[in-house]
């Protein structure tokens, strides 16, 4: 996935690393698909694409994101290329799993990867486990300390002009796996603040005209640290996350949040950053509201522990995982 001026949040999470690699000095080549839906061809296309891409560029190592289908155009890319393949799970990746036609989909492409990349241990562990004798190394896209920095965002203008505090914020798609319904019930029952959705889905409609809660829709990658400053606290109580990035870009912004224990947020919410919250216990989300609500904002903890996963230091592990790639 890319970014597109129609598409503004299809893969920004990305960008960083890009810029991140070429600061060290690294050449970068993108093969992507740059829109959303369409038939199953489009990945056809993509490989299409990155074969080309590999024979004009000749690159030293493929980096493909995604294990299946991405990681397969990334495949046959290496091969055309003659250069070894590094390929990032991401979480939806390692799910479809489940499913065998992607599991054996999947297979040649973790097999031939000269290395396999998970962004967080929860999720490095799971995919170990599908794959007998895989070895994955962690790291994470890393949050732009920089363009996440307190003293360089300013905040939007919040939807409910004089809204009283505290200010909740969800940035994320309107799906299931987010819990998006279950946010805004337990906001309900907590019965006090506003709530705002940044990001759009098919659970849009369960969610207008609830009282408090305003829905502004997908925005730019590049705007959503002022809807983070405008808040006082962040909610993403997903499903599952394997990582967690709106919760890390929150906290290098001072802001407390409320993260799911089901997945990666675990290895980096501290106590003092915001508070962890089993998912499906509606009482325990209710509870989670007004306990993150009484925490400081500014929340000067929250960005302290941000300060692990730099998106500089992150984008240098992966350099590092990539030229031991060609290395060997």
């Amino acid at each position: 996935m890319w970014p597109t001026p129609d598409e503004p949040d299809l893969g920004a999470f990305l960008l960083p690393l890009r810029r991140e690699l070429v600061a060290l000095g690294h050449e970068v080549e993108i093969a992507a698909l740059s829109r959303r839906g369409g038939p199953p061809t489009k990945y056809l296309g993509l490989a299409a694409d990155a074969v080309r891409a590999a024979r004009r560029f000749s690159p030293d190592v493929v980096f493909a994101h995604f294990l299946f289908p991405a990681g397969g155009a990334g495949l046959l890319a290496a091969r055309a290329a003659g250069a070894p393949l590094v390929v990032m799970a991401h979480g939806q990746d390692v799910a479809n799993l489940d499913r065998v036609a992607v599991r054996w989909s999947t297979r040649p492409v973790v097999r031939g990867a000269a290395g396999v990349i998970a962004n967080s241990r929860w999720l490095a562990a799971r995919l170990e486990a599908r794959f007998g004798g895989l070895r994955c190394e962690v790291a994470d896209l890393g949050v732009d300390l920089g363009q996440f920095a307190p003293d360089a965002v300013r905040a939007a203008a919040w939807p409910e002009d004089g809204a009283d505090h505290p200010r909740f914020l969800c940035v994320g798609s309107l799906i299931e796996r987010k819990n998006v319904i279950g946010l805004a019930d337990a906001f309900a029952t907590l019965g006090r603040g506003s709530l705002v959705f940044v990001g759009d889905g098919p659970l849009r409609p369960a969610l207008e005209g609830r009282p408090g809660v305003t829905l502004v829709g997908r925005v730019g990658h590049d705007q959503v640290a002022a809807w983070i400053a405008a808040c006082d606290v962040l909610c993403q109580p997903s499903l599952l996350e394997p990582f967690g990035l709106a919760a890390l870009e929150a906290m290098a912004l001072e802001r407390t949040v409320i993260a799911t224990t089901a997945g990666g947020p675990p290895e980096f919410v501290t106590a003092d950053a915001g508070v962890l919250v089993d998912p499906g216990d509606a009482r325990a989300l209710v509870d989670a509201l007004g306990r993150a609500a009484a925490m400081p904002s500014p929340n000067p903890a929250a960005r302290r522990a941000a300060t692990a996963h730099d998106a500089a230091r992150q984008a240098a592990r992966m350099a590092d995982i990539l030229e031991t790639a060609v290395r060997r």
